[in-house]
This record gives C-alpha cells, sequence and structure tokens, in this order.
C-alpha cells in the first residue's frame, strides 16, 4: 500500500509538470520572436535575458533545498514556486519593452528556481531507494510530453489568437498544474533541521563519494553543449531551415522515450554504469557530428543526442537522491544543481567560442574529449561505491 501511494506521488508530480511544462513551452516556442520583432530587442539582449533568467534559476535552486530541509517539508515550496511561474508568465501579454520581458522571464525562472530542489526531494521520498530510476524516469516522461504538446499547441493558437493570446492562454495549464499539486501530491515530512550554520548542512552532505561523484559530472559538463548546437550543426549538413524545428521535434521524442527504459536500467544495474553509458552517447554523438557528413548524419545525431539527455536528465537525479541524510535531500540537490548550471554556462560559452574561431570540427572534438574525462571518472566511481 505505500509503495502504491508513493508512485501515485510520483505520477501526480509528473502530472503537474506535463501541465507546467504545456504552458512554458507554448511561450518559448514564439518567446524569441516577440522579444526580437515585436520589442525591437537585438540579439544580444535575447541572450542577454535567457542569460541573467538560468543564473537566477540554478541560485535559487539551492536556497530551495536548503529551506525545505530547513522547515523539514517540501510542498509548500514547491507550490510556491510553481505558482510564481504561472502567475508570471501571462505577464507577457501586457509588456511593452524588452527591460520589461525580462523582467518577467526572470520571475519565471526564479519560481522554476524555487520549486526544483524541493520537488526532486520529494520525488525521491516517496519511493524506496531500489525504485528511484523508474520514479524519476516516469516524471521525466510526463515532463517531456508537455514539452513536446506545447510547442504544437502554440502553433495551432498562434494564426487564432496571436502572441500575445498564447501568454495568456499559457495560464490555464499552469493553474491546472497548481490544482493537481494542490490536492493530489502528498507531502512527505522529514525532521525539521535545527538551526545549524549553512557549511554545516553542506558539509554533511558533502561526503566523499558525493564530491566525487560532482566532480565527474563537472568534468563531463563542461563540455556539454545544448540542443541548439546540433540544430546548427544539422543545418550546416544539408537540413533545411524550414526542416530544422524536426530535429529538434526527434531530439525531445527521443529524450521522453528513453527515459523510463534508462530509469529501469539504472534500478537493474546501478545508475552510475548506467550513467557512464549516457556519456559515452553524448561522446558518441559529438564524434559523429565531427566526422560524417550529410542529411542522414543529421537525423542520427538527433536520435543519439536525444538518447543521451533523456539519460542523464533522468538517471542523474536518482542518483543525487542516494546522497545524504533524508532530511539533506534539498541540499543535495541544491549543490547539483549548481554545479550542472555553473559548468552549463561555461560550457557553451566555450563551445560557441572554438566553434566561432577554430571550427565547429574543433569544438566537437572538444566536447568528445570532455564527454570520455567524464565517462571515465564516472565508471570509476563504481569501483568506489554501489551507487
Amino acid at each position: 500500500m505505500e509503495k502504491r501511494k508513493g508512485f501515485r506521488n510520483v505520477l501526480a508530480l509528473g502530472i503537474v509538470s506535463f501541465f507546467t511544462d504545456i504552458s512554458t513551452e507554448m511561450i518559448l516556442g514564439v518567446l524569441p520572436v516577440f522579444i526580437i520583432e515585436e520589442l525591437g530587442a537585438s540579439r544580444a539582449i535575447l541572450g542577454l535575458i535567457d542569460g541573467v533568467a538560468d543564473v537566477l534559476n540554478y541560485f535559487f535552486r539551492i536556497v530551495s533545498g536548503l529551506i525545505s530541509d530547513k522547515l523539514g517539508v517540501r510542498k509548500i515550496v514547491v507550490f510556491a514556486g510553481y505558482a510564481i511561474s504561472t502567475f508570471a508568465k501571462p505577464g507577457f501579454a501586457l509588456v511593452r519593452s524588452w527591460p520589461q520581458a525580462l523582467a518577467i522571464r526572470v520571475t519565471d525562472r526564479v519560481g522554476k528556481g524555487v520549486r526544483t530542489s524541493a520537488r526532486d526531494a520529494l520525488l525521491a521520498e516517496s519511493v524506496n531507494e531500489e525504485s528511484l530510476g523508474k520514479a524519476f524516469g516516469i516524471h521525466r516522461t510526463l515532463d517531456q510530453m508537455g514539452a513536446i504538446l506545447g510547442p504544437g499547441l502554440a502553433a495551432i493558437l498562434l494564426g487564432l489568437i496571436g502572441m500575445r493570446g498564447i501568454f495568456v492562454s499559457s495560464f490555464i495549464p499552469g493553474f491546472l498544474a497548481l490544482i493537481v499539486l494542490a490536492f493530489f501530491v502528498e507531502e512527505r515530512r522529514v525532521p525539521r533541521r535545527r538551526r545549524e550554520g549553512l557549511m554545516k548542512d553542506v558539509n554533511a552532505v558533502l561526503t566523499r563519494d558525493f564530491l566525487y561523484f560532482l566532480v565527474a559530472v563537472a568534468l563531463f559538463s563542461i563540455g556539454a553543449y545544448s540542443p541548439s548546437f546540433v540544430l546548427v550543426r544539422s543545418k550546416d549538413l544539408g537540413i533545411p531551415s524550414a526542416a530544422i524545428p524536426l530535429i529538434y521535434a526527434i531530439i525531445n521524442v527521443m529524450h521522453t522515450l528513453i527515459a523510463i527504459p534508462a530509469g529501469l536500467l539504472s534500478d537493474r544495474i546501478g545508475g552510475v554504469r548506467t550513467l557512464s553509458m549516457g556519456y559515452l552517447l553524448f561522446s558518441a554523438t559529438s564524434l559523429t557530428l565531427t566526422l560524417l557528413s550529410g542529411v542522414k548524419v543529421a537525423v542520427l545525431a538527433a536520435l543519439l543526442f536525444g538518447s543521451y539527455v533523456g539519460i542523464i536528465e533522468t538517471v542523474q537525479r536518482a542518483i543525487v537522491a542516494k546522497f545524504g541524510p533524508s532530511q539533506l535531500k534539498g541540499t543535495a540537490y541544491g549543490l547539483y544543481y549548481i554545479v550542472v548550471g555553473f559548468c552549463s554556462i561555461i560550457a557553451n560559452v566555450v563551445f560557441g567560442t572554438i566553434w566561432d574561431v577554430l571550427g565547429s570540427e574543433k569544438a566537437f572534438i572538444y566536447s568528445t574529449v570532455t564527454g570520455l574525462i567524464g565517462f571515465i571518472a564516472m565508471l570509476s566511481l563504481t569501483r568506489r561505491s554501489d551507487y
């Protein structure tokens, strides 16, 4: 009975993410064009808006984790984060300048940062350790289904209600997510933390194995470029501009299809071994984009890249739940997301700079090497522990 209740919580949190991703991806599918064409901002300003929003997103993930650990509750923190985003996004319909758009975008991403670590901790506490991979796989699959449906819905609505109408409409799935969260997600209380210093909590979480895991993740992540570069390379390989969204769709579909199998495999053979396969798959993707050419190669790379993302987005989060005491899972997730977020910014700047200065081949070779280094570092963790 307890196991069934736990997976009902997992399913409910997955549905919350499903509706929220519909809401978010409806907006993200049209927001760049809106900011540049309707608000008159430059592409540099667009990059600034995304960069500032992402930095605050990752900063608030550690704040969220620490707060939920201190309070001994998760759901109220998760609800606050989802509520901030849900009520912020329709505000895009009212903006008349890019600074106003920046304010809305930052508020939305702060909401994401507030909810993420506490949500992942709640998800992990809903099931036993042997089912973590399956739980995060289910959640990731539902999340990505929303990410696939959102842009399609925006495409249908764009000709009917325009961009500002889409921004207003995004409130509907966001509000449905809040209803599911309020009435169907159960709190998993943990012992309330005493008033101890921040560093004491961090030191309690940063065991030798967890520190080694974070270092391995960082070594891999400093070369882990975003899907945008796969799309740009696909165009170079001969994919027409009109068909580039199909390459992005392939990535998202593979991401969705692989999440649950990856989670189940991690429960069976171990998360670290499964994650190592994902790192190796990333290097294979980069090597493919370095050595081969042609339209079919672009499709193959999208399939490989989507599979890699489905593995790491599921399994890395499941592994984090195994480190540290249960009452400090929020702090563990906060530390993890800070490492991933910081390295992601470095990776995309370095990768893009190498591409601009030395060409795409050297950029993908750089990521192939960092992927292999991460693979070796992560695989060596299997000799130190049974994670």
